[in-house]
């Protein structure tokens, strides 16, 4: 196939273009600076719609990564970006008779506040959500899907919580943190929470589109169906780098509490940088989110090839590659 991929520069879109190029498609990236994958490239915004389809042209199937994260932001740049972005590419896809798309969303855009246990994929709900990120990409994901049909098979991909070498989110921001004295527990670190090798991620996203044309109007969440207590997952993250592990606790309503000053602190300072904590996050780091996986193993003919340990064991390998 001629596949485009959105959002090139991400971990996640790298992977994914990377593994389609070396399979024999014919590989197209966009996105807003070089990736340096090796593959065709096309730049532009999401939401220029002269250029998604200049990128666009000629292709059969698309990738679609591209989006706004993190917490800061006004709504009107999340919902910019997220929903219009979005439904740009979609109107791209139909004019250049694409066939097959894979959008990539979020296990938040159908849960918020509460406690995942063996959770499927529910209905998106940019009502029940928190925060600007989740509302934006919950809203995306029902149009992206509404769009679905015999000429267009659409399919949601909601990966859990990707982490890998080079990973600048998840990763990056424990390590910052643990370098500087700031990571602390929140709560008690039991919470059962589940995640997802990059690798993993990247070949569940190209079974997808495979198999779009089957799945077609279907969302569905993606993880190693690992679930492991959050004080360990952080503690083999950190010890990976070569680091001690943190030893501070704060409580969850503390942390809660504090998330929530911090955020209204940096939207009155029009800070752009992330907070230290948000009260999304406080949540988060507190309660578990793990999902059942037996669905969408059916559904992708997919499974995990990488454990989380040998993911932690890559990972510490990577870690004493880099410079120190």
């Amino acid at each position: 196939m001629k596949v485009l991929v959105t959002g090139g520069t991400s971990l996640l879109g790298g992977a994914v273009a990377r593994r389609l190029s070396e399979r024999g498609d014919e590989t197209t990236v966009f996105q807003r600076r070089p990736s340096g994958l090796g593959v065709h490239e096309e730049f532009g915004d999401i939401t220029d719609a002269s250029a998604v389809a200049r990128a666009m042209d000629g292709a059969d199937a698309v990738v679609h990564l591209a989006a706004r994260v993190g917490v800061v932001g006004s709504w009107a740049d999340f919902e910019l970006t997220n929903v219009e972005g979005t439904a740009t590419v979609l109107s791209a896809a139909r004019q250049a008779g694409v066939s097959r798309l894979v959008f990539v969303s979020s296990p938040s855009v159908a849960h918020a506040g509460e406690s995942l246990v063996g959770a499927g994929a529910g209905p998106a709900d940019p009502e029940g959500t928190s925060g600007h990120y989740a509302r934006s990409k919950a809203m995306a994901e029902r149009l992206a899907l509404g769009e679905s049909d015999d000429g267009l098979n659409v399919v949601a991909i909601r990966p859990h919580l990707v982490w890998g070498p080079g990973d600048t989110q998840l990763i990056g921001r424990i390590i910052d943190r643990a370098r500087s004295g700031r990571l602390a527990t929140i709560g008690s670190g039991a919470a059962l929470i589940d995640t997802t090798y990059i690798d993993n991620a990247a070949d569940a996203l190209v079974a997808a589109l495979d198999r779009a044309d089957r799945l077609g109007g279907r969302a569905l969440v993606i993880s190693n169906g690992e679930p492991r207590p959050i004080g360990e997952l952080v503690a083999r993250i950190v010890t990976a780098a070569g680091l001690d592990e943190t030893s501070l606790r704060v409580p969850v309503s503390v942390a809660r509490f504090g998330g929530r000053m911090a955020e209204r602190w940096w939207e009155l300072r029009d800070r752009t940088d992330d907070p230290p904590m948000t009260e999304f996050l406080a949540e988060q780091l507190s309660t578990a989110h793990w999902f059942d996986q037996r669905e969408t193993r059916r559904a992708l003919d997919w499974s995990p090839a990488v454990s989380l340990d040998e993911g932690f064991a890559r990972l510490r390998r990577w870690f004493e590659d880099q410079p120190s």
